[in-house]
Formats: structure tokens, C-alpha cells, sequence
């Protein structure tokens, strides 16, 4: 029912339109983690939505701007969960800090088998996505590099704790990958002890009173 100008059933035409595009988004998510991203389609997530194609381009250029739209949701409310878990344990120190991010990203991953599709299914073929994946690698490795400073011992080789992180990061989302797979037959606890016992390793040589 529209009431005073530029509104419409009590919301303005700025709030319908963020909706829509909230609409939009959780269509194509529920797409991707279902079908994965090449199954995304304008016509498909209109549909799913149950919107008309000229709202998907109130929104979005293109079916990219989507699919990065998507990716960016996803990613920013996985680093804030991780954020979240690393706070809980603030005085604690860096280790209860790290196993409490991983727990929470690992659990949450069992929980959301549409944000595992996204962060951690195939993405050969598209180049936003690509490039959207490479970032997210090196914002992730930002994050921890950045978390564990006021715990680094005098001294310590940023390039090599750079270095050392990304092979951690790396090696996780294989983990998760083949977990995902069923190519290991385990579970979430075995996975979190086990990545956990692997950051304790790889951080001994970086922080103080390891």
C-alpha cells in the first residue's frame, strides 16, 4: 500500500530496492551451495526469487557482479565469525585464540554446507571468482599475521611468518576440501585438534615462550 511519496507498504524506495538485492543474493547462494557458481544464472536466481529480470539489473551489471557480491557476503560474515571466536579468548593467549577461531570456522563450515560450496568448492573458469579467492587467501593471511604481532618473539622474520601462514591457510582449505569429499574419514573434533596441534608447530618458532 503506498502511503507518502517514495514509499511503499511503510518502505521507502531505498529499502526495497536493498530487499531486492537481499533477495537476489540469497537466491544465488542458495543456487551455488546447491548446483555450484555455474549454475548461477540471471534468469535462475530471478526465479528463485521470484523477482523480475529488470530488479536483478537494478542491482547488478552482470552475472560477475552477482557471483563477487555473493563471494563478499560470504567472507565478510565468516571473518567476523572468526573475529568473534578470537575476542571470546582475548587474555588467554594466542594459541586458545587460534583453536577457538578454527573451531568456530570448522563448525560453522559443518553447519553452512552453502558457505563451504562457496569459500571452498571449484571456481576454475571464472576469473572474478579467481581473483575474488586469491584475495580472500591473502586477507585471511592478513588477519592472522596482524593477530599474533603482539605475541611474535624479538626478532622474529615477517616474510617467513608470512610465508609459514600461507602454507597453514593453504593447507587447511585442502583439509576441508577432502573432508567435504569424504576422502578423510573423520570428523569435526579430529579435524579442529588436528589443524590446531599443526598451528601450535608452526607458530613455536614465531612467538615468545613457545
Amino acid at each position: 500500500m503506498r502511503s507518502k511519496a517514495g514509499t511503499y507498504g511503510g518502505l521507502s524506495l531505498a529499502q526495497r530496492q536493498t530487499d531486492r538485492r537481499r533477495q537476489l543474493v540469497d537466491a544465488a547462494l542458495d543456487i551455488w551451495g546447491e548446483q555450484g557458481w555455474a549454475a548461477v544464472s540471471m534468469r535462475g536466481v530471478c526465479a528463485h526469487a521470484r523477482l523480475t529480470d529488470r530488479y536483478f539489473y537494478e542491482s547488478f551489471a552482470d552475472r560477475d557482479a552477482l557471483l563477487v557480491a555473493v563471494w563478499d557476503q560470504v567472507r565478510d560474515e565468516t571473518i567476523a565469525r572468526i573475529l568473534r571466536a578470537i575476542h571470546s579468548k582475548l587474555g588467554e593467549g594466542p594459541m586458545t585464540q587460534l583453536r577457538a577461531a578454527i573451531a568456530e570456522l570448522v563448525e560453522h563450515l559443518g553447519d553452512d554446507p552453502r558457505g563451504a560450496a562457496l569459500l571452498f568448492g571449484e571456481h576454475t573458469g571464472s576469473a572474478a571468482l579467481e581473483q575474488r579467492r586469491q584475495q580472500t587467501l591473502q586477507q585471511f593471511t592478513d588477519l592472522l599475521v596482524a593477530l599474533a604481532q603482539p605475541y611474535l618473539r624479538p626478532g622474529a622474520d615477517p616474510v617467513e611468518l608470512r610465508m609459514s601462514t600461507l602454507i597453514g591457510i593453504g593447507g587447511f582449505v585442502e583439509l576441508i576440501n577432502a573432508w567435504r569429499a569424504g576422502i578423510l574419514a573423520t570428523d569435526a573434533g579430529h579435524i579442529i585438534d588436528h589443524t590446531a596441534r599443526l598451528g601450535e608447530v608452526l607458530a613455536a618458532q614465531y612467538l615468545a615462550g613457545q
